[in-house]
């Protein structure tokens, strides 16, 4: 296993982290105990949840695990959870106003059972709030000892640029992380978020890096998926439902994945893994195992790096070909330029 720091903080963490999404819902608690339990064994560090994941039952079980494990297990972990999304219907119930989130970090607390968490994430924008309270929020947390450090989570370029400015302008800690959605399926955020993730020294956490599972092999053009599978349950599930998802485009992803992988005698999964992990910015990507099968097949990718010419190909077969204006060849020629040549 890799290790990378959290932007440019001191905190070191390893470049595969345990997404916990599933734990309570999808993954029973035994199964969630194993999972983190063969997480930690494999050298991981970085545990991510949410508070509304399983509507706190996935906190509750991460809380009951860090208390049954020794010291020597536990101290490894460098805890991240979130908070934004509704947990009620109160009319503050929600969003990123000091109110919400002060209430929101408690409840997280409560559920795992700490003083602190290492890393407490915004999980998304709030129009209605301003940034400076959110930021001043945030920085009191750290100021009391019940965060390290913050994050962001699906935000955009300008958004995430304007909380790291506003943060140094008002002489507040500012986000060392940004969690979003990034796998060879979904590579829009490299036309502005990388570019401002980079601008801002802020490590990129990528969540769906198999894209839902498009990128693990599952799914075959020629059968609509069945059984006990994600998009077998529920065809229309969310941003990864098959209709949706199922392109040209995507195909050919999978064929260039598959070769890759039949050519390096790896799984389709480590391959998609390990061109996240290795991309600009990113320090941890985030693995969504329903199982301990999955999660054991995952971790394989941890030391897993591609050739530039296996990065090249899958580069050019996903290519998400952005017009021309103003992401295309001739937006980007427009703001670049050639110094003038010496003699």
């Amino acid at each position: 296993m890799d290790y990378r720091t959290l932007g440019r903080s001191g905190c070191a963490v390893s470049s595969l982290a345990l997404g916990t999404m599933t734990f309570g819902k999808e993954t029973a608690e035994l199964e969630a105990h194993q999972q983190l339990d063969r997480f930690v064994a494999a050298g991981g560090t970085l545990v991510d949840t949410a508070d509304v994941y399983s509507a706190g039952a996935s906190e509750e079980i991460i809380g009951r695990w860090l208390a049954a494990r020794p010291a020597a297990t536990t101290d490894r972990v460098v805890l991240a959870t979130k908070g934004r999304f509704a947990m009620d219907d109160s009319p503050n119930g929600a969003g990123l106003s000091a109110v919400h989130l002060t209430r929101a970090l408690d409840a997280s607390l409560r559920r795992l059972g700490t003083d602190a968490v290492d890393l407490y994430q915004v999980h998304a924008f709030d129009p209605w709030t301003p940034l400076e309270e959110t930021l001043r929020t945030l920085d009191g947390f750290i100021q009391a000892g019940k965060i390290r450090y913050y994050g962001l989570s699906n935000f955009t370029g300008w958004q995430l640029t304007k909380a790291v400015h506003v943060a140094r302008e008002l002489g507040l800690a500012g986000p060392v992380t940004l969690q979003p959605q990034y796998s060879l399926v979904v590579r829009e955020i490299e036309w502005e978020i990388v570019p401002a993730a980079l601008d801002a020294g802020m490590g990129l956490l990528p969540w769906s890096p198999l894209a839902g599972g498009w990128l693990s092999g599952k799914y075959t053009r020629e059968q609509r998926p069945s059984g006990a599978t994600r998009l077998g349950e529920d065809p229309g599930r969310g941003m990864e439902a098959w209709d949706r998802r199922g392109t040209q485009r995507t195909w050919e992803i999978i064929d260039a994945v598959q070769k890759v992988a039949e050519d390096r005698g790896a799984s389709m999964a480590e391959v998609a893994l390990a061109w996240v992990t290795d991309r600009p910015a990113v320090t941890s990507t985030i693995l969504g195992a329903r199982t301990l099968g999955q999660l054991e097949a995952n971790l394989r990718a941890a030391d897993l790096h591609l050739s530039p010419a296996e990065t090249a190909a899958l580069d050019s077969a996903s290519d998400p070909q952005p017009t021309d204006y103003p992401y295309g060849e001739m937006g980007v020629d427009q703001r670049s330029r050639r110094l003038a040549g010496g003699g």
